[in-house]
């Protein structure tokens, strides 16, 4: 069947001098992606020839082509090469992939690694930068909490080199776990997010190389014969003498240890002083910063997150306080946060909750902070977790709006309990 498709490529394609001679094309493209890396014949350059003309065919192959299939095709010639990174630079939306306890059960593997494994053969951008939080109930197993340091350093390596491996080499991984996530189900930005406070849950967001934004990880371990941070450090992850500065995400791990809490204040306060939008909170553990190229200490403590910087990039942030404590206030806080008019479009939403709100604050009522979030945002996916602390404040950063200047918060007025952060981050216009 193959062969005889080679043999006569213009017939098998119907004959490209009609317009509405197209029958088979992602078929085609399907096996052409799988064959043409392995040999080049005479006959292959006449197909690419046929292929290469017609401009029909190219358009309606690239809606087709995944960010796999691309890499694949990258590699055939100089031509194919060209054509699949004109189709990877139109992909250039965040994309995630997410699991929760509709997808739990299995005990010889985390929900988020399956979904990961079946999902991204399915995904139409290259990721750069992943970002992903699991829960720690399932995440880390039952010895590692209590305490059997080796098995609790084995499993936690295992799991997160399972979800690594799926990802291209050259992205690069960040992984926390958290007492409870806060996910939006795949498949649409509209669906109702969802507040697991408990049970099986997780998601990876799926960064690609976007135009005019840089995406930095940044980790700082806790050294107690050092615990100076030096200014190239952060110069070199973006977070000092970086103008084009956004966003900073920022999540202290293991931060029940003595000695953590002051140490993500420190790290915190060197360039908490600038105008930009910082979120986060505390976390149970690191679970993954690229962990096959950095092997980690499960028993460290530090600091990890993501800076974002670039002119396209607008982002604002809401505190809800202990005042906040029903449907009324909670709608209230996000109509300060929608008062920001950050496009919606292209706009990721973020949520950091003490792990003391949930169900059990709102009065047996659920999922209320995150319902209140996309009543207002009706097309921004919502993620985060439920935590051990949160770190962020009112701050609104656009081009034309401040609601806060971020110099005029004190550093005391970031780390907080019993609250949540609600942050927005836009990553430009896709047009």
């Amino acid at each position: 069947m193959i062969w005889g498709i080679l043999e006569t490529p213009k017939t098998f394609l119907g004959g490209f001098e009609g317009q509405n001679y197209f029958p088979n094309t992602k078929t085609l493209f399907a096996i052409l992606t799988l064959i043409l890396p392995q040999v080049y014949s005479g006959v292959f350059r006449r197909l690419h020839d046929v292929m290469l003309q017609q401009i029909e065919f190219r358009s309606r192959s690239s809606c087709l082509l995944l960010s796999q299939k691309s890499e694949v095709c990258k590699i055939v010639c100089r031509l194919w090469g060209e054509c699949a990174r004109r189709v990877l630079r139109t992909h250039r939306r965040v994309t995630w992939i997410s699991a929760g306890s509709a997808a739990a059960g299995r005990l010889e593997q985390h929900c988020l690694v399956r979904a990961a494994a079946e999902e991204l053969e399915n995904v139409h951008i290259l990721p750069r930068t992943v970002l992903y939080m699991a829960d720690s109930e399932t995440f880390i197993s039952l010895e590692e909490c209590r305490g059997h340091k080796r098995a609790r350093k084995r499993t936690t390596m295992e799991t997160a080199f399972a979800l690594e491996k799926l990802f291209p080499k050259q992205c690069e991984v960040l992984g926390i776990v958290t007492p409870g996530i806060v996910v939006t189900p795949m498949g649409s930005c509209s669906n109702r997010p969802q507040e697991i406070e408990i049970g099986e849950s997780g998601f990876a967001l799926l960064f690609p190389q976007i135009e005019g934004v840089k995406i930095q990880p940044f980790h700082f371990i806790k050294d107690p014969k050092n615990l100076t941070l030096e200014r190239h450090q952060l110069t070199e992850v973006g977070l000092l003498d970086n103008p084009e500065l956004r966003v900073v995400l920022v999540f202290g791990y293991n931060c029940c240890k003595a000695g953590a809490s002051n140490y993500l204040q420190r790290v915190v306060s060197t360039f908490s002083d600038m105008n930009v939008i910082l979120a986060g909170g505390q976390v149970d553990n690191l679970a993954s910063l690229t962990s096959e190229k950095n092997p980690l200490d499960i028993d460290a403590t530090g600091v990890v997150g993501l800076s974002f910087s670039g002119h396209r990039i607008q982002s604002a942030t809401v505190l809800l306080n202990e005042d906040v404590n029903d449907e009324k206030t909670a709608e209230a806080a996000m109509q300060r946060l929608k008062a920001a008019n950050i496009p919606e479009q292209n706009t990721i939403g973020f949520m950091f909750a003490c792990v003391g709100r949930g169900f059990q604050y709102y009065r047996a009522k659920g999922n209320v902070e995150a319902d209140a979030f996309r009543k207002f945002f009706p097309s921004v996916p919502l993620f985060g977790f439920f935590g051990n602390g949160e770190i962020g404040c009112d701050r609104i950063v656009t081009g034309n709006f401040i609601l806060k200047k971020c110099n005029e918060v004190k550093d005391d007025d970031l780390f907080h309990s019993y609250t949540t952060i609600m942050a927005l981050i836009h990553l430009g216009s896709t047009k």
